[in-house]
C-alpha cells in the first residue's frame, strides 16, 4: 500500500499549551499513545485526574479500533469490506457498514457524484499500471480507462440493514476517504460517554472532545494555510499531493471520468464531527473549489480552508 501523506500536524506540546490568565492547571499529565489505523499515522492525547481510569480507557478505544479495523481496512484479507468486494455481496452486515455507507450515498448525492467510494478499481487500474517499468506518466491509456468506468457508480451500491450488495459486475468500493474520520469519531464518542472533557483524538483525522485542559482550543497547524483552534469540532484534509503516482497522476480520482484529480493544493473542512469532515474534504479535494463553496454554503455548519502544498 503506499503511504499516505499528512497535511494537519499538532502544533502544540503534548504535555499541553502555556496557560492562559484565570485557567487551572490540570493535575494529571495526559496518557498519550501513538500508533498506525486504516494506513495512517494515528494518536490519541487523554487527560483524566485518575491515572488507571486513563489506562483503562486507552485499553478500551484500543479494542474499539481493532474491532474496527476488522470491519473497514481494505488492506486486510479478514475484514469485512475485503469479503464484500471479494464476493460482491454481503448478508447481516455490520451495523457501523451499513451506517458508513449510508452518510457516502448522501455525500455522493451533495457533491453531484465528486465523492464516490467505487472507485477503487481505479486505484488498482493506476497501480498496476504504475508498477510497470517504463510507465507512460500521464496514466492508463484512454481504452482502458473507458473499459472500467462502468463498473464506477455510488448508485449501484445496494445498502439495508440485511444485505450490501453490487448491482454492476466486478464493483469494489474503498472507504479511504471517509473511514478514518468515522473511526475517528467512535473513539471520541466512547471517550466522551465516559465522561472525558479533554481529548485529542486522530485516527487518520482529527476530532477535539471538549477544550485543552488550560480552557485553550486545541491547535491544530494546516500546511499551507496557518493554526487553527479546536474544541468539540473535526478537521479532515485531502490533498492530490498526499500521494502521486506521477507528476500528473495521484491518489484521487474523479470517478465520472476515471482520471486522476487536477485541484492543486491542500483543502480542509472543519464539522461537527469528523466523518463529514472527511468525506467532504475528499469531496472538494476532486470536485474544485467551485464545489467546496457550494457545500459550504448548502451545509452553513462547516468551514472550508483552502491551503498550498509543496508536492
Amino acid at each position: 500500500m503506499l503511504g499516505r501523506r499528512r497535511f494537519i500536524t499538532l502544533s502544540a506540546a503534548a504535555a499541553g499549551l502555556a496557560l492562559l490568565p484565570g485557567h487551572r492547571a490540570f493535575a494529571a499529565e495526559p496518557l498519550i499513545w501513538r500508533g498506525n489505523t486504516l494506513g495512517a499515522d494515528a494518536s490519541l492525547i487523554l487527560y483524566a485526574e485518575d491515572p488507571a481510569q486513563a489506562h483503562r480507557l486507552l485499553a478500551q478505544s484500543l479494542e474499539e479500533l481493532e474491532r474496527l479495523e476488522r470491519i473497514f481496512n481494505l488492506y486486510r484479507d479478514d475484514s469485512t469490506l475485503t469479503r464484500l468486494n471479494r464476493d460482491g455481496g454481503l448478508d447481516a452486515p455490520p451495523v457501523e457498514l451499513v451506517e458508513l455507507l449510508t452518510i457516502s450515498r448522501h455525500v455522493s448525492q451533495l457533491s453531484n457524484g465528486a465523492f464516490d467510494v467505487t472507485v477503487q478499481p481505479l486505484w488498482t487500474l493506476y497501480a498496476d499500471h504504475f508498477a510497470q517499468a517504463n510507465a507512460d506518466p500521464s496514466g492508463p491509456s484512454a481504452a482502458a480507462i473507458a473499459a472500467l468506468v462502468p463498473r464506477i457508480g455510488w448508485q449501484a451500491v445496494e445498502t439495508d440493514s440485511r444485505r450490501i450488495g453490487f448491482a454492476r459486475p466486478d464493483m469494489a468500493i474503498t472507504l479511504n476517504g471517509i473511514a478514518q474520520g468515522y473511526v475517528t469519531d467512535k473513539i471520541a464518542d466512547l471517550l466522551r460517554r465516559q465522561g472525558m472533557r479533554h481529548v485529542l483524538v486522530d485516527m487518520g483525522e482529527i476530532a477535539a472532545v471538549g477544550s485543552h485542559p488550560d480552557g485553550s482550543a486545541w491547535r491544530v497547524g494546516l500546511e499551507g494555510a496557518g493554526e487553527i483552534g479546536l474544541i468539540d469540532r473535526a478537521i479532515s484534509t485531502s490533498s492530490a499531493d498526499g500521494t502521486r503516482f506521477s507528476a500528473t497522476c495521484n491518489h484521487l480520482f474523479d470517478p465520472r471520468s476515471g482520471r486522476c484529480a487536477t485541484m492543486t493544493g491542500a483543502v480542509s473542512v472543519i464539522a461537527a464531527n469528523a466523518t463529514i469532515a472527511d468525506a467532504l474534504s475528499t469531496a472538494i479535494a476532486v470536485g474544485g473549489r467551485q464545489l467546496g463553496d457550494r457545500m459550504a454554503v448548502a451545509l452553513g455548519s462547516i468551514q472550508v480552508i483552502h491551503g498550498t502544498s509543496n508536492g
